[in-house]
């Protein structure tokens, strides 16, 4: 994992917040484990409790992240493996903090409130963020390095068009959870099978979660807790002063496109929802300057961005011009030589439509 591209990724504001949405799951519970006996609750009175929770509380613990959809989408980590724990602190007040160790370098990303700061041990850099209010410009690592705030957005988002059941009892990090279970209504266009929530039985937020696709017995994404401890922390983590002789940059966006792989290319574009529920699309434009720059830049193999596109996609034509699909078992991408971008959990058809719709 690119630590230092993925911590700005997170830092920056969120620009792929529907498709995540759609994707962001985690392994199953308490594998092997009996199943903890808990009083039963209703689907309606456990997703209540869930959106009742305004506030996450003061917390420790450890986020796992796997990555399998084969697409390429922007601001999504790839995984996070064995060498590359996330650590995630919380203060229950919006301060937060977010370590990324990798084999040999660690990222730390430390929200105090006003400012996100973002340091990379491997170059000794600091890179400054402000901070962001609000559901929709809540910064990248409050949508994967919090798996109840993620879920949380994500109950929200689709409940409306669900089919909602409880399917028992697990176990995550130690702690007793509700299986919270959403699955697309008929009239959905989707791939996806199901979503489950690990909603925690006494505090309860959600602790993990798990997105399945159709035909598919394991999950493509994984994300969520494997340790977790609540309580007050200590205040000092959420403060940072930058380690002497370290360069000290402010940024509003992620870092410029340097043009050598599709992930490069895509991270400029700022996303925006087509539809709702399971059929959801996220769509957007890469700006003028990043896409100039990578038209006939060359990647490793000596190919430039939209040749890249067309050794893993499929070339297609329509409306939007001349575009290339890349389709996985979960999702479908359609990214056009002009720059249009369309990506969901939906079937090529629809992310066909969507991108219609970008001017």
């Amino acid at each position: 994992m690119n630590s230092r591209k993925t911590a700005l990724s997170f830092a920056a504001a969120g620009t792929a917040a529907g498709v995540i949405g759609l994707v962001v799951l985690a392994s199953p519970a308490g594998a092997g484990e009996a199943p903890p006996a808990l009083p039963p609750v209703s689907a309606e009175a456990l997703v209540e409790s869930v959106l009742d929770t305004k506030t996450i509380p003061a917390l420790a613990g450890s986020v796992a992240v796997e990555n399998n959809l084969g697409l390429p989408i922007p601001g999504m980590p790839t995984d996070s493996g064995d060498s590359d724990a996330i650590q995630v602190w919380s203060d229950g007040t919006g301060k937060g903090r977010l370590a990324l160790s990798g084999r040999d370098s660690e990222t730390t990303i430390v929200d105090d409130g006003a400012t996100v700061w973002v340091w990379n041990s491997a170059d000794r850099t600091v890179t400054k963020v402000p901070h962001q209010e609000g559901v929709a410009d809540k910064p990248m690592e409050g949508k994967f390095a919090d798996p109840a705030a993620a879920a949380k957005e994500l109950v929200t988002a689709m409940r409306q068009d669900s089919t909602v059941s409880v399917d028992g009892t697990a176990r995550v990090a130690d702690r007793p959870v509700y299986q919270l279970v959403l699955a697309p209504k008929p009239t959905e266009k989707t791939l996806l099978r199901e979503i489950r929530v690990s909603v925690d039985s006494e505090l309860r937020i959600p602790l993990q979660l798990e997105v399945l696709a159709n035909g598919q017995a394991d999950p493509a994404v994984k994300v969520g807790f494997t340790e977790f401890d609540s309580g007050a922390q200590d205040p000092e983590l959420f403060t940072f002063t930058p380690p002497a002789g370290a360069t000290v940059s402010e940024k509003d966006v992620p870092e410029k496109v340097d043009g050598k792989s599709v992930d490069d290319f895509l991270s400029q574009v700022d996303l925006k929802t087509v539809g709702r529920g399971w059929d959801i699309v996220a769509t957007g434009t890469v700006p003028a300057d990043a896409l100039a720059a990578a038209e006939g830049m060359s990647g490793p193999n000596g190919q430039d961005v939209f040749a890249l596109l067309g050794t893993f996609g499929k070339e297609v034509h329509g409306e939007f011009g001349t575009g290339y699909v890349i389709s996985t078992s979960v999702g479908t991408a359609l990214i056009t030589e002009d720059g249009k971008v369309a990506i969901g959990a939906v079937p090529e058809q629809v992310v066909k439509e969507a991108i219609k719709t970008v001017r």
